[in-house]
């Protein structure tokens, strides 16, 4: 058994794992590549800008996480290029590793708005084969293709011999998989992307002069394919899977949070929220669901009060499932002294009214960290986002205080598992003020919080300390002061929102993010909701 994930950068140290696999296998099976390249692989991962390129890598890894093979691909959306480099197996790796690793590059090059796919293959014509032996393998490896409906690109000069050529060298053949889409190459469109290739993918070894002869040779209208050699039309494979599912969205969810059901006239958090996002996202193909395990409880007296969790955990279990008990008693002016009565503290620990304890709040609360708890960690072992749908929501509880509806903030506890990792950005896109994550963090440098919100002159929580509104940023970068947990203006619009920082531009660069469970699903990308995913290193570019 294997599975099939991208990698998107090293940040994680799982990817940095596949990544120095990935580097020893293609030093052992592709020897020529130049040892520059392949220690450069981390670096174009991150970086696209430098060659022009965008490289793409994904791996086929074994239960324990060992590598069975890695496809690794170009893409260059400006003309529209996808390019395959590398795609191998391991000396082991058999079972079909090869064919499913092509199918996911297939799948993935299907969803960026290419005409399809292009490598270079081996001739197939014994004639230009250095050995019987190299004519066997060319010829195998061209029907393996074919079987996707990929063949050679025919009638140019793609194979003209390079200057300084070695006598021995078998040229090239450019070949190309049209996906299944019946794609006919135009010669213009076609002599762009040939440029690309050579230019980007060679500037060292193809001259101007050899170039210009090269990308000047593709005239046909439209570009000619050779007719299939070793596949039959019932051969060829077309299914390509609208989204790959090592793409897809680790959703994370659980039935428990039904049991936590205020019937009581004015209570709003209901389990219709749940149930309505759930079915609006199972019409999509963007989720895979995730299993849910048990956070330890470490993970939660990171960000909250041992006292107080162990306060919401004996009331709750200590009522009965008629009742509810709303705090009526504020203890501000003499906090030290906690009320005796168990019902009578629960004003201690509550900013508000209308959140009620009840037999079911805590267990419904324990399970919706697990899900934030699950997302983390799944997001830690290399998944591309996860999205912890749950209720009850978490930003409004704070370290030593719950309300808003919130007892445990989930938010939170995922972030304060991803610090394990490096620094993390939490970013709350909900209406209401972030209050539980700025106080949870406000004095940690590890968690950068970020909150647009309603002005909370007529907005809940109604309150908060303006002058925390100014963070001094520690840690990450620099120590720049960031402008954060700014609330809109009334009457405002978002375009007259601008981001203010007096640090340094894209000091921090977030591909992190969370917000609490109030979020609609219908949010873009750049505005992900309650979804993780791995934060990039501080850049003071």
């Amino acid at each position: 058994m294997f599975r099939i994930r991208r990698i998107h950068d090293d940040l994680l140290p799982t990817n940095r794992h596949a990544i120095e696999q990935v580097q020893a296998l293609m030093r052992d099976r592709f020897p020529d590549v130049l040892q520059a390249e392949i220690d450069g692989l981390p670096a174009k991962l991150r970086d696209p800008l430098t060659s022009k390129l965008r490289s793409l890598l994904w791996v086929a890894e074994g239960g324990q996480g060992e590598l069975r093979g890695f496809a690794y691909a170009k893409h260059a959306p400006d003309v529209r290029l996808f390019w395959l480099d590398f795609i191998s197996a391991t000396r082991d790796g058999r079972g079909g590793i090869g064919a499913a690793l092509y199918q996911r590059v297939r799948e993935s090059a299907k969803q960026l708005d290419v005409p399809g796919i292009f490598m270079e293959c081996l001739p197939d014509e014994k004639e230009q084969c250095s050995s019987d032996a190299a004519y066997k393998e060319n010829v195998a490896r061209m029907r393996f293709y074919e079987r996707f409906g990929a063949r050679p690109i025919i009638g140019t000069n793609w194979q003209l011999e390079l200057p300084n050529a070695d006598p021995g060298d078998m040229p090239p053949m450019l070949v190309f998989d049209d996906l299944g889409q019946g794609t006919k190459l135009k010669p213009k469109q076609t002599q762009k992307i040939a440029d690309a290739i050579l230019s980007r993918k060679y500037p060292k070894i193809c001259p101007p002069d050899y170039r210009k002869a090269v990308v000047s040779s593709f005239t046909d209208d439209p570009i000619r394919i050779r007719e299939p050699r070793y596949a039959t039309p019932d051969d060829i494979a077309h299914d390509v899977l609208k989204i790959p599912v090592d793409e897809r969205i680790a959703l994370f969810t659980h039935e428990s949070h039904d049991i936590h059901h205020v019937r009581e006239r004015g209570y709003v958090e209901t389990p219709a929220r749940i149930t309505a996002i759930k079915r609006e996202l199972d019409k999509t193909e963007l989720f895979t669901t995730g299993e849910v395990t048990r956070a330890p409880e470490a993970a939660i007296l990171g960000v909250h009060d041992a006292e107080m969790v162990r306060y919401l955990k004996k009331l709750s279990e200590s009522l009965t499932d008629e009742k509810s008990v709303y705090p009526y008693v504020f203890p501000i002016r003499n906090a030290a002294r906690k009320p005796k009565d168990l019902e009578t503290r629960v004003g201690y620990y509550c900013i508000d009214t209308f959140t009620p304890m009840s037999k079911n709040a805590w267990h419904a609360a324990r399970v919706a960290a697990d899900c934030a708890y699950s997302a983390a960690k799944a997001v830690a072992n290399g998944a591309p986002m996860a999205y912890a749908l749950v209720r009850p929501p978490g930003h409004h509880a704070e370290y030593r205080a719950f309300g808003g509806f919130c007892y445990l903030n989930n938010a939170a506890i995922a972030a304060h598992e991803l610090t394990k990792l490096g620094p993390v950005v939490l970013l709350d896109i909900d209406y209401h003020h972030g209050n539980g994550q700025q106080d949870i963090f406000y004095k940690r440098s590890d968690v950068l919080t970020l909150s647009i919100h309603g002005n909370l002159s007529f907005a809940y929580p109604y309150f908060a300390d303006l002058r925390m509104n100014w963070a001094k940023v520690k840690g990450l970068a620099t120590t720049s002061i960031i402008r954060c947990l700014k609330p809109f203006p009334s009457r405002s619009s978002l375009l007259q929102f601008r981001p203010h920082s007096t640090g340094p531009r894209n000091t921090i660069r977030s591909r992190w993010s969370s917000a609490s469970g109030w979020t609609p699903p219908n949010v873009t990308q750049r505005a992900r909701g309650p979804l993780v995913r791995p934060i990039s290193r501080p850049s003071a570019r």
